[in-house]
């Protein structure tokens, strides 16, 4: 079966090219991580047979992606698949609107409010309390005020016994204006900490990104790699990560040997440690991508064995809950991930889809009623297309209940012409 790619509906991903290697855009380790080509086995290895191999030309499938998504475009998906009221989601899409390319809030609560008017009378306090929702979504630190917010909800992400935490937190809200100036010395006599707290302080600091909304990219990739790999066999549905996507690094255990036996060296000695946070952070990376993977076939079985018309509700903290993580980290590890399965390959945030509520009580998802309106046209007589009311009408008879108008906005989506533009003579 030649696969099919797919994405997730009004949004794209993090521009991500074959072969792309994070650790290689990074300098700050010095020789303390090398990068390996022959294993991964030294560091966070996935285990058992790969299912891919970037190498074998006769099994090598890129896919092809043209399209790019706005920052907004992303922020706005994530407020739609989070557990929200209307009237949270409209306040919510009223802070994106003022969100700048850089990520910063650029309006007042009092001009966002106005945005809002006739429709919804906002209060500075809701608008405050809905601020925060956005300040948890990806990329971390969207939605700040000033640099200093921006760092600081940054920091906020990180263990509370990351070393250095104390002294960065510090440096972010009082003594950026010294880290600037380079005024080291007087940094650490305002801190009053020591060298290596200092040191370590900032390079936690400087691996914050100051303007984060830019790491959102709306140019489009010539390819992308399927991250996951999902395949059944006897003994059911199997998720494997694809190892040509997980980068080969290691510690050079020479090169932390010779610090081990050394009694100076504190910037060499922060660099060891900024090495294996880096080792840990991946090796965290490859497991919370594993269990969201793994979680989501789990749930969207029925689409996998029978088709899109299966497709389940499910949103982000459906998937949060069930791996116990905060919906914002499911959010940053769904976004411009692909999976392969046999059906075709799916960008991850594909099966995320919002619930319409049935007759009977049950959901359907917004996907399985697309393909269902899909279905509908494409058995239509040929002189005689279903319009939109008709259609309604028939999902209705099935036990889901859509609006004529939620019916062409779907059909919209899709690219399906209206009736009057299908008939054929």
């Amino acid at each position: 079966m030649q696969p099919r790619l797919h994405r997730g509906p009004r949004h794209g991903d993090r521009r991500r090219k074959c072969g792309g290697n994070p650790c290689q855009r990074e300098s700050s380790w010095g020789p303390s991580v090398e990068i390996v080509e022959d294993s991964w086995n030294e560091t966070s290895a996935a285990s058992g047979e790969a299912p891919w191999n970037a190498d074998d030309e006769d099994r090598q499938q890129d896919y092809q992606d043209g399209r790019g998504e706005t920052l907004q475009q992303h922020l706005q998906w994530q407020i739609e698949m989070a557990k929200l009221g209307e009237r949270e989601r409209a306040i919510g899409r009223a802070i994106v609107d003022a969100i700048n390319d850089d990520g910063y809030l650029t309006e007042p609560f009092d001009a966002i409010a106005a945005t809002l008017k006739p429709e919804i009378q906002a209060s500075d306090e809701e608008i405050g309390e809905m601020l925060q929702v956005v300040q948890t979504l990806d990329p971390l630190g969207i939605g700040a005020r000033t640099l200093s917010e921006c760092l600081l909800l940054q920091l906020r992400a990180l263990a509370p016994d990351t070393p250095g935490l104390a002294a960065a937190r510090a440096i972010a809200e009082s003594h950026l204006d010294l880290v600037a100036r380079r005024e080291l010395a007087t940094l650490r006599r305002e801190l009053r900490l020591s060298d290596e707290e200092v040191e370590l302080g900032l390079v936690l600091v400087r691996g914050c990104h100051p303007r984060p909304g830019s790491q959102i990219s709306s140019s489009p990739s010539e390819y992308v790699v399927p991250d996951v790999f999902v395949r059944r066999s006897a003994a059911g549905w199997t998720v494997e990560m694809n190892p040509a996507t997980l980068p080969k690094v290691r510690i050079n255990e020479s090169y932390a040997s010779l610090i081990g036996r050394s009694a100076g060296h504190a910037t060499m000695r922060t660099q060891l440690q900024e090495a294996r946070w880096l080792l840990k952070s991946l090796e965290i990376r490859h497991d919370t991508l594993l269990k969201v993977a793994r979680s989501i076939v789990e749930r969207q079985l029925e689409f996998l064995e029978q088709g899109e018309e299966f497709m389940r509700p499910m949103i982000l903290r459906d998937i949060a809950e069930a791996i116990s993580m905060h919906e914002s980290t499911v959010s940053r590890v769904t976004s411009g991930k692909y999976m392969h399965t046999p059906r075709g390959v799916f960008e991850l945030r594909y099966f995320f889809s919002s619930q319409v509520e049935g007759s009977d009580g049950s959901g359907t998802s917004s996907t399985a009623i697309r393909a269902k309106i899909r279905k509908l046209i494409k058995e239509e007589t040929p002189d005689a297309p279903l319009s939109d009311s008709r259609i309604a009408e028939m999902l209705s008879k099935e036990g889901i209940p859509v609006a004529r108008r939620t019916v062409a906005k779907y059909r919209e989506s899709m690219g399906i012409a209206p009736s009057n533009e299908r008939k054929r003579a």
